[in-house]
């Protein structure tokens, strides 16, 4: 027979809180658990963004709905389907950390992308100018997507590297200033920002390079000594290529930033030019930025974007060849992706989407 039952004691202690210790535990673990789930993140989401046909509208800052493209001067042609350009989201800024069971839920979701705060907004750069520095972006890829449309069509403009500031300390202080349009470099015609930073590598650090500069419609030659600032020769000066077009293409789209609608504004500018259509009524979607000379390059968030695409309906995807090794293996079902390196390869994808031959010929990215 037993001595002793569950409820009784020996010595005045109990000889047993199983149930009950156990569920204190648990219970002070799951408390633990969630006031660290609870704990702000170094992490930020990036997730699929809003989608905009550039054929189609899209709210000005009046949040009034006004053609995304329009060329108020120049004749334009009725569009069909759609050339969709993508964005991504960012969910989390460090004044508004994320916390650790937000970061977790994303881990598991496939549209998502955790990624470090700093990465999205290093330490030394405040968000304003982050925002700023996305405008100026978008800015400066609308204008080289006009000059690509216009090359491709035959459509001539001029084009100048000029100087926006100057940075603090730069070694340019007293000689450059904004404005100033640089067209040689130690007597090498400079037609591009790439040109230009080829040219004072070439020339290299500490060393004077002879600028040709034409400063209030007068030309004159300046000698500026660059420096070697994280492993790049510079000037210490911010420049832009600004195009000299022969009539105005007006592109609203606020509160989207950054350049990798490139390419897309590139493809609806030459559709609303273009007596036929560039889709023939299908569902396109594409990213990409753009240079005046059509080529296309590398972007970020592609996975999002692609998830985007399909669920704005788009059947068809144009992505930077660049980009491949981030789409191999992230393809969306019932998307079908190709990949381009120029405005051209874009083109000669629509050419094959609208009319059904030669699409299985497209270059697309490894499978695996």
């Amino acid at each position: 027979m037993a001595l002793f039952t569950d409820d009784q004691t020996t010595g005045g202690k109990p000889t047993r809180q199983g149930p009950r210790a156990g569920w204190i535990v648990l219970g002070v673990a799951v408390a633990s658990g969630l006031i660290l789930g609870l704990m702000p993140a170094q992490y930020v989401i990036e997730q699929p963004g809003p989608v905009f046909n550039t054929l189609g509208t899209a709210a000005n800052a009046d949040d009034k709905q006004v053609p995304l493209i329009s060329i108020p001067d120049e004749t334009t042609y009725p569009t069909d389907g759609t050339l969709n350009l993508l964005t991504v989201s960012v969910v989390g800024n460090p004044d508004n950390r994320l916390n650790w069971l937000q970061v977790a839920g994303a881990w598991f979701d496939t549209s998502k992308a955790v990624v470090p705060l700093e990465s999205i907004f290093p330490a030394n750069v405040t968000s304003a100018e982050r925002d700023a520095a996305n405008e100026v972006a978008m800015v400066n890829s609308q204008q080289d997507a006009v000059a690509a449309a216009f090359t491709n069509l035959g459509i001539a403009y001029t084009d100048t590297v000029s100087i926006v500031s100057l940075l603090d300390g730069s070694p340019a202080t007293g000689i450059l200033k904004p404005g100033d349009q640089v067209v040689a470099v130690n007597g090498a015609p400079v037609t591009s920002v790439t040109e230009l930073r080829s040219a004072l590598k070439a020339n290299g650090a500490g060393t004077p390079a002879q600028l040709d500069i034409v400063r209030d419609g007068a030309t004159s030659t300046v000698a500026v000594t660059p420096v070697e600032k994280d492993g790049a020769v510079v000037a210490g000066v911010n420049v832009q290529l600004q195009y000299q077009f022969p009539f105005d293409v007006k592109i609203e789209l606020d509160r989207v930033g950054g350049p990798s609608a490139g390419m897309m504004f590139a493809l609806g500018i030459i559709d609303k030019l273009s007596p036929s259509s560039l889709t023939g009524g299908e569902n396109i979607a594409g990213t990409g930025t753009i240079d005046s000379a059509g080529t296309v390059g590398p972007i970020g968030g592609i996975q999002q974007k692609m998830v985007g695409a399909k669920d704005a309906g788009s059947n068809w995807f144009l992505a930077p060849a660049t980009n491949c090794s981030e789409v191999t293996g992230h393809i969306p079902d019932g998307l079908r992706v190709f990949a381009v390196k120029t405005l051209d390869d874009a083109l000669n994808a629509l050419t094959a989407i609208r009319s059904g031959n030669g699409i299985d010929a497209l270059p697309t990215c490894p499978t695996n």
